[in-house]
C-alpha cells in the first residue's frame, strides 16, 4: 500500500521517533481489538501486537495504539504478523472520557484532519448537542464540518440550517440525504487522496448508511430508529479506518447518544465565541452574568440577541469542565503517589540483595 493513500505526511517522517534502524518500518492502525490490532502496511493487512516491552511501559490507555495511529512495527515475515514497537506523534487525537465513574480518557481515532458531525434533520435534531459534540472537535485538532442528515425527512431544513449557523460560527454545513445519496458531492473536497475524516454523532442519525454510500458497498449494517422518537439503535459496534473509492480514509465510530466531554477550556471558548466577546465587555471582570450592573451577557439576553438557552449551554458545559478538570488533577496525584511507592518498593528490594 502507498504510504501516502494512508495518510503520511512530513510531519511523521520528520518526528525524532521516526529514527529506526534498518528493520523496521512503519503502519496504521486500521482496526482494534482487545489486544491484536490489523494495520495497513506496504506488505497489505497484518496483524499485529504490541511488544512486552510496550506494554510494560504503558502507564495509561492513551500510551497504546489507537485507530488510526501510525506506529513503528518489525514485521515477521514467515509468520505474516507484525510487531508494534512505538506510536508516532500525533498530529490530532479525538477522544472523549470514558463511560462510568472513572476519569479516564478514551481515544476515538487519531490523525484525523476532518471530523463529519452528522445530525439528523429529523425529530432528534438538538442544537444542544451539537454544542457539545463540536467541544470535543475543537480539542482534537480536527476541523468540524457539520452534516446535516435527513434532507429527505425535514419540510424546512434552512430553518434547521440557519439554527445550526447561529451557534457554530464560520463552520462549513453540508445539508443532504445519505439514504437518497443526495447532496453528497459536497463532501467530496474533504475526502481526498490521504486524507482522514471521522464520523461523529448519535445513534441513529445516518453514520452508517453515510458509510455505505462513500464506500460504495455495504461496510456497516443499518438498522432503522424507532417510530416515535426518531431514536436509533446502536448500529456500528467498533471503529474501523477504510480505505475509499476516492482515495480518502473514514473512520465510522459507535453512536453516542450522551457523550462524555474531554476537553479544555480552550475548545469551549472555540465553541462559544459570541459569549466569550460578550464576557470581555462586562464592566467587571468576575462577573458572574447574575444581576451584576454593567453585564454585557444578560443585556445581550434581554436584547434577544443571545438565546438564553445557548447561555445555559454554556454554563452548563463550564461546569462541567471544572469538574473534569479538577478529577484530572486528583487522578494525577494518586497516579504519581503509586508511581512513586513502586519505585520505592523497587529501591529497598535492590538494597536488600
Amino acid at each position: 500500500m502507498d504510504w501516502e493513500l494512508l495518510g503520511w505526511d512530513s510531519s511523521f517522517a520528520n518526528s525524532p521517533e521516526s529514527d529506526w534502524p534498518e528493520g523496521y518500518t512503519f503502519g496504521r492502525v486500521a482496526l482494534e481489538h482487545k489486544n491484536t490490532y490489523i494495520l495497513y502496511t506496504e506488505q497489505g493487512e497484518l496483524p499485529a501486537e504490541v511488544t512486552g516491552k510496550m506494554r510494560y511501559r504503558a502507564s495509561l490507555r492513551q500510551d497504546f495504539p489507537a485507530v488510526g495511529d501510525w506506529v513503528v512495527i518489525h514485521i515477521r515475515e514467515t509468520e505474516k504478523r507484525a510487531t508494534i514497537h512505538a506510536v508516532l506523534p500525533r498530529k490530532s487525537k479525538f477522544s472523549r472520557k470514558t463511560v462510568g465513574t472513572k476519569t479516564e480518557e478514551q481515544i476515538i481515532a487519531t490523525n484525523v484532519d476532518t471530523v463529519f458531525l452528522i445530525s439528523g434533520l429529523d425529530q432528534d435534531f438538538n442544537l444542544r448537542r451539537i454544542e457539545r459534540y463540536l467541544i470535543l472537535v475543537w480539542e482534537s485538532g480536527a476541523n468540524p464540518v457539520i452534516v446535516l442528515n435527513k434532507a429527505d425527512l425535514c419540510d424546512d431544513f434552512e430553518k434547521r440550517r440557519e439554527a445550526v449557523e447561529s451557534i457554530a460560527f464560520g463552520v462549513p454545513i453540508i445539508v443532504l440525504s445519505a439514504l437518497n445519496n443526495q447532496g453528497l458531492e459536497a463532501l467530496t473536497p474533504y475526502l481526498k487522496k490521504g486524507q482522514t475524516v471521522a464520523l461523529l454523532g448519535s445513534s441513529g442519525v445516518g453514520k452508517s448508511t453515510l458509510t455505505n454510500q462513500l464506500a460504495g458497498k455495504a461496510l456497516q449494517a443499518v438498522q432503522s430508529v424507532r417510530q416515535g422518537d426518531d431514536k436509533g439503535r446502536h448500529t456500528t459496534t467498533h471503529r474501523e479506518l477504510v480505505i475509499l473509492p476516492s482515495g480518502g480514509l473514514l473512520v465510522d465510530t459507535p453512536g453516542m447518544r450522551e457523550i462524555q466531554i474531554w476537553a479544555s477550556n480552550d475548545s469551549l471558548e472555540d465553541t462559544f465565541t459570541d459569549i466569550e466577546e460578550l464576557v470581555l465587555q462586562c464592566r467587571f471582570h468576575d462577573c458572574q452574568h447574575d444581576g451584576e450592573p454593567g453585564c454585557a451577557v444578560q443585556q445581550a439576553i434581554e436584547q434577544e440577541t443571545l438565546d438564553y438557552r445557548r447561555f445555559l449551554s454554556y454554563q452548563k458545559l463550564q461546569k462541567e469542565l471544572a469538574y473534569l478538570a479538577s478529577k484530572q488533577d486528583q487522578k494525577a496525584y494518586v497516579d504519581t503517589k503509586k508511581r512513586w511507592k513502586k519505585i520505592t518498593k523497587s529501591l529497598r528490594k535492590m538494597k536488600k540483595h
